[in-house]
C-alpha cells in the first residue's frame, strides 16, 4: 500500500464527549463522529465500534489504516499508554487505553495529552509548519503548554513538561492550579471570569458586565462586553494580557523557542489580548530572544481536537 493509500485514526477524548475520526497523512479529515464520554471500557468499545462504521460508510478498507492515535487530558503515562485519573474524566482511573485500542484494533497506536497533541497539529498542520522549536498554549478553559523543541516533541521524565499555568505571577490573583496568581489564573477561560468578578466586586463605573449575575459571568461574556468597546471589559482584558507577557517572557527566556502558538484565547480575543502581551515580553524578555521568536495565534481554530488525534497517530507511524 503507497503512502498515499493510507489513512489514520483519531481518538480524542475529552469531559464530555468523545470524536472519532479518520483522516489522511496531510491532515485531510475524510469521515468524523463524536458521542458522549462515559465510563472508560463502554467508552473506549463504543469509539471502536464507531471506527468501524466510519470505515465502512467512507467505502475505505481497514487495511488502509496505518496507525490510531489518542489526545486526551492528562495526567497520563505516554510511555505506557495509560490515562492516570484526569479531573475532568472522573472514573478513568489508571485506564489502558492503548492496550485497549491495539488490541481492537491491530493497529500501533500513541497516546499524548492534549496540549502535547494540539502542539504536534499545529506543527504538522497549522501555524508552525516548518519550525524547529514552538510552544503551543492551550489557553482554553485552563492553560497548559506542549513544547516542540529541536524538531522533536518534549515530554520530560513524567510527561509533566509544560505545565506552564502552574507558574506562579503575582502573590495573589485569580486561581489556576489551586494557585493563586498563577499564570493559568490569569490568562485562562475560567481565570479571566474570575478576574473581571473581583472587579466587579468592587467600586467601578457603569459597565455592560452588570447585566450578567457574578455566579453566571464568563469570558464570552467580557470578550462581548470589549467588542462593544465597554471600558471595564477592555480594561479586563489588557490586564490578563499584560500578565500573558509576563509568562511569555519567561518561557522565551528559559526556551528561546523560534515560535509561540496562542490557543483558544489568543483567537477569541486577538490583538486586545496578545498586544499588551508583546508590550511587557518586549520590556522583560531578552531582546535577542524575543526579537527571533514570533507570537500568534492558533492556525486550526476547530478543528484541532480531530488534527491533534491525527498527529499523536502520526507519531505512532514513525516510531
Amino acid at each position: 500500500m503507497s503512502a498515499s493509500d493510507q489513512l489514520l485514526l483519531g481518538f480524542d477524548i475529552g469531559g464530555t464527549k468523545t470524536a472519532l475520526c479518520v483522516g489522511a497523512p496531510d491532515g485531510q479529515v475524510v469521515a468524523r463522529r463524536q458521542f458522549g464520554t462515559g465510563p472508560p471500557e463502554p467508552t473506549m468499545q463504543q469509539a471502536v465500534q464507531i471506527a468501524r462504521e466510519l470505515i465502512d460508510e467512507a467505502n475505505y478498507r481497514w487495511e488502509q489504516l496505518a496507525a490510531a492515535g489518542i489526545s486526551c487530558g492528562g495526567p497520563l503515562n505516554s510511555d505506557e499508554g495509560v490515562v492516570l485519573s484526569p479531573p475532568n474524566l472522573p472514573g478513568w482511573d489508571d485506564v489502558p487505553v492503548v492496550q485497549i485500542i491495539r488490541e481492537a484494533t491491530g493497529l500501533p497506536t500513541r497516546l499524548e495529552n492534549d496540549a502535547n497533541a494540539g502542539a504536534l497539529a499545529e506543527w504538522r498542520f497549522g501555524a508552525g509548519r516548518g519550525y524547529r522549536s514552538l510552544i503551543f498554549l492551550t489557553a482554553g478553559t485552563g492553560m497548559g503548554a506542549g513544547l516542540i523543541l529541536d524538531g522533536r516533541l518534549y515530554r520530560g521524565r513524567q510527561d509533566l513538561a509544560g505545565e506552564v499555568g502552574h507558574i506562579r505571577l503575582a502573590d495573589d490573583g485569580p486561581v489556576g492550579y489551586g494557585k493563586a496568581g498563577s499564570f493559568e489564573g490569569f490568562c485562562s477561560g475560567g481565570g479571566i471570569a474570575e478576574l473581571a468578578r473581583s472587579v466587579l466586586a468592587e467600586p467601578h463605573p457603569p459597565s455592560a458586565l452588570d447585566r450578567v449575575a457574578p455566579d453566571a459571568l464568563t469570558t464570552r461574556d467580557v470578550a462581548q462586553a470589549a467588542d462593544e468597546s465597554d471600558p471595564l471589559a477592555c480594561q479586563i482584558i489588557e490586564t490578563s494580557g499584560r500578565m500573558l507577557g509576563q509568562g511569555l517572557a519567561i518561557l522565551i527566556d528559559c526556551l528561546n523557542p523560534e515560535l509561540i502558538i496562542v490557543g483558544s484565547l489568543g483567537l477569541r480575543l486577538g490583538s486586545r489580548w496578545l498586544d499588551p502581551a508583546m508590550a511587557v515580553v518586549r520590556a522583560e524578555a531578552l531582546m535577542p530572544a524575543w526579537q527571533g521568536c514570533r507570537v500568534v495565534p492558533a492556525g486550526l481554530g476547530e478543528s484541532i481536537g480531530d488534527l491533534a488525534a491525527l498527529a499523536v497517530a502520526l507519531l505512532a507511524v514513525d516510531e
